[in-house]
């Protein structure tokens, strides 16, 4: 089984319903999984605050929802994971690509790499990095622990991961 199918496997089973993402070559084979599946209704967006608002309209609406991003937007979304993951108690999974370490082609992914896992870390936000496949393992876990406890949750995922997938 591949990640990108076990990934929406461990989504469906969680009950997560809605899904949005921003473009991401890294995450492309999961958002291409996504289309395949009926249990999720996906949309499409421009800007990772702008998707962090969808989730947080389909939650209000009683859905599940989960975000697919790069970790390159992270600074431009604190306000959205502020002001609406963690003032209204949003479980938000936010699968990231995690872009600018060993190997990046585009210089400028490598500085926000350098911030991101501190901006989670100050944000309070829980972070796991996969970086060998069968660390998909603990995805389902993950998004049990986040829905049990009301909180968003950063799901890292750099170019060793996706080798091979």
């Amino acid at each position: 089984m591949s990640v990108n199918t076990r990934f929406l496997d461990d989504f469906i089973a969680n009950d997560v319903s809605f899904i949005t993402s921003v473009p991401c070559k890294q995450l492309a084979g999961v958002i291409e999984e996504i289309e395949t599946r009926e249990e999720i209704y996906h949309i499409p967006c421009n800007k990772e605050d702008e998707g962090i608002g969808l989730c947080a309209g389909a939650f209000l609406g009683g859905k599940r929802s989960a975000i697919i991003m790069q970790n390159t937007a992270i600074g431009v979304s604190i306000n959205a994971l502020v002001t609406l993951t963690q003032f209204y108690r949003m479980p938000l999974p936010m699968l990231i690509s995690y872009r600018g370490e060993l190997g990046e082609p585009v210089a400028c992914q490598v500085e926000m790499a350098i911030h991101t896992k501190a901006l989670l870390d100050r944000l309070l936000i829980p972070t796991y990095h996969f970086h060998k496949e069968e660390d998909i393992e603990e995805f389902d876990a993950i998004l049990k622990h986040t829905f049990m406890c009301n909180k968003p949750v950063a799901i890292l995922t750099d170019a060793s991961f996706w080798k091979g997938n």
